[in-house]
């Protein structure tokens, strides 16, 4: 039997480049939920977490989130739910991967699908920006205090980092230090997305209580997904990645899906939105899905 589906929002965009991917979880949830009921998969909206209006302090703002989505989160895993976090800017992962973390009974793994590396410390960020800073802070690595909650939820060995092609070398230092599979875009272009993903997922399932899938669009090329905070140059196709990640769906040991910045008002015509909803329902769905469907919706 599947499990529920909890649609959790993380609707704030303080940590990012754009603040309008706090935008993302109001524009995309309806069109997600609609189209896995047409797959037959049973959904459950959960909380909508947002700062408050006169919230100014970025980083103050960003801790409370991510303790409230981190008990959300956690909450869901506990009831047997399957959380589906749509972010807002990366700094949600923070929140998300803590909970999923905190109801485990065992390690959690990870498959980090992104552009960028997302392994600064307030110490070395070029921008100061808490969205490039989430995955050091789950692998433990907090040389200033950053979200307000207990750092290092994730063991090394149990990380792989998928898509990459923007990074500092400060970033890069640190993941090889710690030892985490960082597989470039140039890796991806002569090896095929399928054989990067067996990868990505076979270091995620060794050893691990359980694994999650954390999607940031700007991966996927921005000629096909313009709608993002971060867009960077080259990348993976959207219908490919969908297509190679349609194997995860129904596993047992998903414990977790999160997608991440994207951003509605850069997305006029649509396009960007439907990646999005295409690659997420591709991980909880699995290879049954209609993309007229999504179409139908979204023109609607």
């Amino acid at each position: 039997m599947r499990r529920q589906i909890e649609l959790i929002g993380a609707a704030w965009g303080l940590g990012g480049a754009d603040p309008g991917c706090a935008e993302a979880p109001a524009a995309l949830a309806p069109l997600l939920a609609q189209h896995l009921e047409h797959c037959g998969m049973a959904t459950l909206p959960g909380p909508m977490l947002s700062p408050a209006p006169a919230e100014r302090r970025k980083q103050v703002a960003v801790s409370r989130l991510c303790a409230l989505l981190a008990s959300a989160v956690a909450d869901a895993v506990r009831r047997g739910r399957l959380p589906c976090v749509i972010g807002g800017d990366h700094s949600c992962a923070g929140g998300t991967w803590t909970g999923v973390a905190r109801a485990l009974s065992g390690s959690l793994g990870l498959v980090w699908i992104d552009a960028h590396m997302d392994a600064h410390t307030p110490g070395t960020s070029h921008t100061g920006r808490l969205h490039g800073m989430p995955l050091a802070w789950l692998l433990g690595q907090d040389d200033d205090p950053l979200y307000g909650l207990a750092a290092g939820v994730l063991e090394p060995q149990h990380v792989c980092l998928l898509g990459v092609r923007s990074f500092e070398p400060e970033e890069e230092a640190r993941l090889r230090h710690l030892g985490v599979r960082v597989i470039l875009m140039q890796e991806i272009e002569k090896c095929g997305i399928d054989a990067a993903l067996d990868e990505a997922l076979a270091i995620a399932t060794a050893g691990t209580a359980g694994f999650g899938i954390s999607v940031d669009l700007d991966v996927v090329t921005p000629e096909e997904a313009p709608g993002v905070g971060t867009p960077v140059k080259g990348g993976i196709a959207g219908a490919a990645l969908a297509r190679a990640i349609e194997r995860i769906g129904g596993r047992p040991d998903l414990a977790a899906v999160e997608l991440v910045e994207y951003c509605p008002r850069l997305d006029r015509q649509g396009t960007t939105a439907r990646i999005a909803v295409d690659i997420v329902a591709a991980a909880l769905c699995g290879p049954r899905h209609d993309a007229e469907v999504l179409a139908k919706a979204l023109q609607r």
